[in-house]
């Protein structure tokens, strides 16, 4: 398998095992929480294009949520996708990059204490602090996936950020890293993306992946911790 195939592969896992309105039309893996949130969407699994008919189940099982029609499909599998999504008037309305990381040669652990954080709204509500009003909710879904590891970074016990990691496939996706204003370029998300990459090596993951936003702080931080580029995450929408 490519490393995009490992990822999405582990990707789709995680998806049918979230705790909430989870069902698979087709080729898709769709979630609903019922919130709204962008975590309510569907994951293309890639096994094959969906028909028609399959779209329209999809569409009204958003509907039927109160979310909007979202779907995400990683780039090897984008260009077959794209025409047939075309078609039925979905456009594709955000792009973040997919790093990933062999778990051979890592990066030297940070001197800052990192500590699992067993209360999940605990956890959300640090997560929140660094995100911004109004991500309290969609932190508290993050916090709640059955396979989730909760880490917070910690200096003279003063929390100063939070993030995620999940094994799935062999696969340890790292996500949900927020540092709280304050603590802001002291090393905190670097410190907690190797943490992840050796707990996951522990735990026997092979590979790591993490999403982020082109051209940002946490693009060039994890480049600098030894990921290199894969492919892309495209989002699809339908008005």
């Amino acid at each position: 398998m490519t490393l995009l195939e490992r990822i999405n592969a582990s990707e789709v896992e995680s998806h049918r095992l979230a705790e909430r309105n989870m069902r698979q039309i087709g080729p898709f893996v769709v979630l609903g929480s019922g919130h709204g949130t962008p975590l309510d969407s569907a994951w293309f699994d890639g096994s094959r294009l969906p028909t028609v008919a399959e779209l329209r189940e999809l569409e009204e099982f958003c509907r039927e949520a109160g979310q909007a029609v979202t779907l995400h499909a990683l780039s090897h599998v984008s260009p077959a996708l794209l025409p047939v999504l075309r078609a039925q008037g979905y456009t594709v309305s955000y792009v973040l990059h997919a790093y990933a990381h062999e778990l051979r040669h890592l990066p030297e652990r940070s001197m800052l204490d990192i500590r699992p954080e067993p209360d999940p709204e605990v956890w959300a509500q640090l997560s929140a602090q660094g995100f911004g009003p109004g991500t309290e909710t969609i932190m508290g879904l993050v916090a709640r996936h059955p396979r989730v590891q909760r880490l917070v970074a910690e200096r003279n016990g003063v929390a100063m950020a939070s993030a995620a990691l999940q094994v799935s496939a062999g696969v340890a996706a790292l996500y949900g890293t927020s540092t709280h204003p304050e603590y802001r370029g002291r090393g905190a998300q670097a410190a907690l993306l190797a943490h992840r990459l050796h707990l996951a090596q522990q735990q026997g993951a092979t590979l790591a992946s993490v999403f982020v936003t082109p051209g940002t702080p946490s693009e060039r931080n994890i480049q600098r911790s030894g990921f290199r580029l894969a492919g892309m995450r495209l989002t699809f929408t339908r008005q």
